[in-house]
């Protein structure tokens, strides 16, 4: 079952009156849970293509559905409110508050929602479990290493239980076996938990975890 259809997306930014184009007429679907890499050289529009697919952007042309939702459409409030309930977000570098512990930064996209400070306890908790980190909860980032930071990072997008997890360089910024274990830990929320995984990455160690590789160059999709 396709869960995000992207149908002849474009998208160009503009300097002054100097049109750039980034993208050019991508189509392509992908499965509900489904791994997908894309890969290129820098400047070939791999992290446009996932932020337009995450709502952080918009394209200039076509339209992305994800799970029903025609997101092009949707109004700038009812964008972020879709953002914070369907995507899950994990980058290069971890973003992670420094004056915050492991627990209080996984439980950060919690504190917009409707739960109970209990139940946002035991979801918190849950997830530092699933990335390995039971027993890190009251560690903050200074005292955890490269790896476990981005294992924080990861329990943070899907404390929320997000229908898409997007990583952009996810292993960038971590040594060779760091990495491994990072590519380990996606490849199980993929298999395990059946999560949706859209993934940039230069890395064709990381490419390999997933099922399907697109390359992207010069705006355009192989």
């Amino acid at each position: 079952m396709t869960l995000i259809a992207i149908n002849s997306v474009s998208k160009s930014y503009w300097r002054d009156s100097l049109e750039i184009p980034v993208l050019s007429n991508i189509s392509f679907d992908i499965p509900e849970g489904e791994f997908v890499a894309l890969m290129g050289p820098s400047g070939s529009g791999k992290t446009t293509l996932l932020n337009l697919v995450a709502g952080i952007d918009r394209p200039s042309k076509g339209t992305i559905n994800v799970g029903g939702t025609d997101i092009t459409s949707l109004s700038e409030s009812a964008l972020a409110r879709w953002r914070s309930q369907k995507i899950g977000f994990v980058f290069q570098f971890y973003n992670l508050m420094p004056v915050l512990t492991a627990f209080e930064n996984v439980e950060l996209p919690l504190l917009l929602t409707k739960l109970s400070k209990k139940e946002r306890k035991e979801r918190s908790e849950l997830a530092l479990q699933v990335v390995g980190l039971g027993d890190r909860v009251h560690h903050y980032p200074k005292q955890l290493s490269g790896g476990q930071e981005q294992r924080v990072a990861i329990a943070r997008a899907i404390v929320t239980d997000p229908t898409v997890l997007v990583a952009d360089e996810p292993t960038g910024d971590l040594d060779k076996v760091s990495a491994e274990e990072i590519l380990q830990l996606l490849d199980r929320l993929n298999k395990e938990f059946k999560k949706t995984i859209v993934m940039v990455t230069h890395d064709p160690r990381a490419a390999e975890r997933a099922h399907l590789t697109r390359h992207l160059d010069k705006g355009e999709l192989s």
